[in-house]
């Protein structure tokens, strides 16, 4: 480096990877329902030992996975605000709650591999069912969940801009002036742990009120294992969700097609062809560009195409490179 390039003022070209901060209200709401869940939990674990029920029991511990899971989504909050500016993160720390959702996900198939391991050994070794009591808890849950519910409902968030470009390789950062909405796969997880214990407790009500009044003990596991393949639906739904954005799985993405049909225009007689192009999620619907253009006009530069891409508010990172054909 030459003396007068020391202490050179560069800030106007550089720029932060800061893609939306973490959501502080969703935090908030996730941190609600973590200590009401653990509340709940600690009040039946006590209240089962107090009166020797396996019911409260069993359903206090089973709620220790949910505590466990909305902590972890309360947690990766945290740690996404904490770690955003921290420059080892290429591209910021959204995906830091993304991996609290993934994680999530596996809690959910482990609890439903527990319920079917629960499920049948009732079904081949039938236990004596205290009814009104086991229904009042299963009745207790389902009103504990619903109110977690209303508490983490709706899962969306947001958005400035400003870019630069030098010669024919531009790297480009921006934020979408407007407030794009997307879907936060971390309350979502959190969230669909809440419907599953409330799903899991209306069918344990229907399974005990048949079981009490028609005799049908059998109907209690096979409730159980129905709850089970309903939660690892959900499981594998999320995981499918937040394992694309992790893995960068998302080429098939419409935003892709809609990058090529903005920059390959023609214009002047020439048609410039992108040869490479790498789209990835940096954001909940906001999206990270690479991409290597052919073409023959001499006049042809990355801040034109910059602008091209720039329709589509959701392309908030851009790094074009123009190749020029004879």
């Amino acid at each position: 480096m030459t003396p007068q390039h020391i202490g050179e003022d560069l800030s106007a070209w550089q720029h932060d990877h800061v893609f939306g901060a973490a959501s502080d209200k969703a935090e908030h709401r996730a941190r609600i329902v973590m200590w009401i869940t653990l509340a709940t939990m600690a009040l039946e674990i006590v209240a089962g030992w107090w009166y020797n029920s396996m019911a409260l029991l069993a359903d206090g511990w089973h709620m220790s996975s949910h505590a466990l899971a909305i902590g972890l989504a309360a947690f990766a909050y945290a740690a996404a605000r904490r770690y955003a500016r921290d420059p080892r993160f290429a591209f910021g720390t959204w995906k830091i709650e993304v991996l609290a959702g993934y994680t999530s996900a596996i809690l959910l198939l482990g609890v439903a591999v527990l319920m079917v391991a629960a499920s049948i050994e009732r079904l081949f070794s039938p236990q004596p069912i205290h009814y009104p009591q086991a229904m009042a808890v299963a009745a207790f849950g389902l009103l504990v969940n619903l109110v977690c519910a209303l508490i983490l409902g709706g899962h969306h968030d947001h958005g400035h801009d400003h870019g630069h470009d030098h010669h024919d390789h531009d790297d480009h950062h921006g934020h979408p002036d407007h407030h794009g909405h997307g879907e936060d796969l971390n309350m979502k997880a959190a969230y669909v742990h809440v419907l599953a214990d409330a799903a899991t407790s209306v069918l344990a009500i229907v399974a005990l009120a048949g079981a009490w009044l028609y005799g049908w003990s059998w109907l209690d596991p096979v409730m159980g294992i129905a709850g089970a393949v309903l939660v690892a639906l959900w499981a594998k739904k999320l995981m499918q969700e937040t394992g694309k954005v992790l893995l960068d799985r998302e080429m098939d993405h419409p935003v892709v097609a809609e990058i090529r049909e903005a920059v390959e225009v023609e214009t002047g007689g020439d048609t410039p062809r992108i040869v490479d192009l790498h789209v990835w999620r940096v954001g909940k619907q906001l999206y990270s560009c690479a991409l290597s253009v052919v073409s023959r006009d001499p006049a042809l530069t990355a801040a034109q195409l910059r602008a091209r891409i720039g329709i589509h508010e959701e392309i908030v990172h851009s790094t074009i490179e123009i190749v020029r054909r004879p």
